[in-house]
């Protein structure tokens, strides 16, 4: 269900212009500007915790509830039937035991090695067909692919055939720098292979995820959906090359249109949505918004189907995932705290910020909000800061395409992802992989792959002296 949001007043709104205006003077910090999440955010730990932390401002007696939450986010949930009934129900077809195993210390996946399975990483599956839900506008109709469902499971329950395993062929692509140094991309080639149910249909569409990092989601959920709308410009109505578009998706369960904000494609709209296909697809479990004990499978999965769930009468309101559950887990993810920058006032810092600003990087990745005033929020609400995305989707070019469109999202759609705490990554999980399915090795790999309305952008650092270069990646690895 929507926020609760108290309106502002007239005089907010005023200064609230003021305080998002861009900076005119790149020599110094803004006010402000080493709290990325306002008040929420925390001190960078020692050792791979900085993203498991709870909201700065978290009153004392909320903390219980994150604490909770966090116990069921890291817990590993086992099949049915078992001795330890709640935590039992698990698949039978699944990506992982527990949320933590994707993403692990709240941080993001990474691509499994030649020899490892696909823990945090998999592919979603679909073909064209089906409907409009809610007669959303420019919805482009796709179904889950017929015998494999919308989400390919590498792992099943004992005695149910897992699906299979997805297979990852890359090739590298040269990429000469206007200094004559060279880059090498990875471009990335996806299949299936090992099938257990018989071979897919032949128009599946299939496009890879890897779990993104869990922090600051409650703060990007506060933005105020006008300021997200206020960027919409589908038909480049400025002429700068950036069209951003609105994801609309049905959400909560009555199915109601919102903006999705959640998703590499924009395919959620609240936490609380998230978490619950969270846990029917990557887990096979059933909460309020998914009822049915057998997750992601299929009709045609007749075994799995039948198979024994962890679902009782009178027992966790007859789900695997019970609503207090669901709800704990919602505050856990809505509460992992933003941690603060490094180096603001670094000179080659505000150099990098500068030429951020310059290379036209800020028409998607806004750096700056307000959050809206919240009744039951008081972590969320009315905090000035600086996630780096709009949150639209935007038209990558074919670099970055895959071909399959979700929602509103085009095959070659993405939404901006928000960039902050990017400079933690191999703080918290030990590599640097990144974007959408991981193909990026380092931040300057993931700035070349950016083609569509991001072209220019891409072009302006492929151009810039080393100097200059080292100074936008230090920017980024400040965030």
């Amino acid at each position: 269900m929507p926020l609760q949001v108290i309106p502002r007043t007239a005089a907010e709104t005023a200064r609230i212009a003021r305080v998002l205006a861009a900076p005119q003077d790149f020599s110094k910090a803004e006010m402000f500007e080493a709290k990325s999440g306002g008040a929420a955010s925390v001190r960078v730990r020692p050792g791979a915790d900085a993203f498991s932390q709870f909201s700065g401002n978290m009153a004392f007696d909320r903390q219980m509830n994150f604490n909770l939450g966090n116990a069921l986010f890291t817990k590993a949930w086992v099949p049915s039937p078992a001795s330890t009934l709640a935590s039992d129900g698990l698949g039978p077809l699944f990506n992982a035991r527990g949320c933590q195993d994707c993403h692990l210390k709240d941080g993001r996946g990474h691509v499994p090695g030649p020899q490892e399975s696909a823990v945090s990483m998999f592919l979603r599956l679909s073909v064209p067909g089906g409907g409009n839900p809610a007669e959303i506008k420019d919805w482009l109709a796709t179904q889950d692919e017929p015998t494999y469902g919308g989400q390919f499971q590498d792992f099943a329950a004992t005695g149910i055939a897992s699906e299979g395993r997805m297979v990852i062929d890359y090739t590298e692509v040269p990429v000469t720098l206007a200094d004559g140094s060279v880059v090498s991309l990875r471009a990335p080639r996806y299949s299936v292979a090992d099938l257990g149910y018989g071979p897919m249909a032949s128009d599946v569409m299939l496009s890879p995820r890897i779990a993104p990092q869990m922090i600051g989601l409650g703060l990007l959920e506060a933005i105020p959906e006008a300021d997200i709308l206020a960027q919409v410009d589908e038909e480049d109505a400025d002429g700068d090359g950036i069209s951003g578009r609105a994801s609309m998706v049905p959400a909560g369960a009555d199915g109601a249109p919102m903006l999705g904000r959640f998703g590499f494609k924009g395919g959620k709209a609240a936490i609380r949505d998230q978490s619950a296909a969270a846990f029917q697809g990557d887990m096979g479990l059933s909460t309020a918004l998914h009822t049915d004990p057998w997750g992601d499978c299929t009709a045609a999965q007749t075994a799995c189907r039948a198979a024994i769930s962890g679902q009782e009468p009178g027992v966790r309101d007859g789900l695997e995932v019970d609503h207090q559950s669901l709800d704990l887990v919602t505050f856990y993810a809505r509460n992992l705290g933003v941690p603060e920058r490094r180096g603001v006032d670094d000179p080659q810092i505000l150099r990098g910020k500068q030429v951020f600003y310059d290379s036209g990087c800020t028409s998607c990745h806004t750096p700056k909000y307000v959050t809206d005033r919240l009744k039951d929020q008081p972590e969320q609400s009315f905090q000035l800061i600086w996630p780096y995305t709009d949150l639209l989707l935007h038209d990558m070019g074919p670099g970055l395409a895959d071909n399959r469109p979700e929602g509103r999202a085009t095959g070659s759609e993405w939404k901006t992802p928000p960039l902050w705490g990017i400079g933690l990554t191999a703080h918290v999980s030990g590599h640097t992989e990144f974007l959408h399915d991981g193909r990026a090795r380092n931040l300057l790999e993931a700035v070349l792959w950016h083609g569509g309305e991001a072209q220019a952008s891409r072009d302006a650092v492929v151009a810039l002296p080393k100097d200059d270069r080292d100074a936008i990646i230090a920017f980024l690895e400040s965030l």
